[in-house]
């Protein structure tokens, strides 16, 4: 069993200018797994990020640090049974009064489909989302 990173987690170690490799040692011993990846949904955050930087120096910091992510993390596609999982999901979730962001639906939804952890910060989302394993970052 692997562990999907949110972006919170990647947006922590990128304001902290951690490096990356610590930032994901750091997540394996959290998920006891070497085996790490991420959401394409993750990669939309992260270029948001990038592109509201408020400076060009900021900018160019974190499209290298994307670079990079890319480079060494394995990206999970939103595909067609995602899609229709985080969809139904989203539905029982909402019938209950619980609504979160498609965003963290899809996330976690891949999660559950890998049968992964999820790294994050924002428990808030994620512990809702039935059956997830949540591993909370500090």
């Amino acid at each position: 069993m692997g562990a999907l990173l949110d972006s919170t987690f990647l947006i922590a170690a990128e304001r902290r200018k951690r490096p990356l490799s610590d930032a994901l040692q750091e997540a394996r011993e959290l998920a006891d797994s070497e085996d790490l990846g991420i959401s394409a949904i993750s990669v939309m955050e992260l270029a948001h990020g990038e592109a509201r930087a408020e400076s060009e120096a900021r900018a160019a910091w974190r499209s290298r640090f994307l670079d990079e992510v890319l480079a060494v993390i394995p990206v999970f596609a939103v595909n067609a049974e995602v899609a229709r999982r985080a969809g139904s999901l989203d539905g029982q979730l909402q019938q209950l009064g619980t609504k979160l962001a498609y965003a963290d639906v899809l996330i976690g939804t891949t999660a559950l489909l890998l049968n992964y952890s999820i790294i994050t910060r924002n428990l808030r989302h994620f512990d809702r989302i039935p059956n997830l394993r949540v591993i909370v970052h500090t």
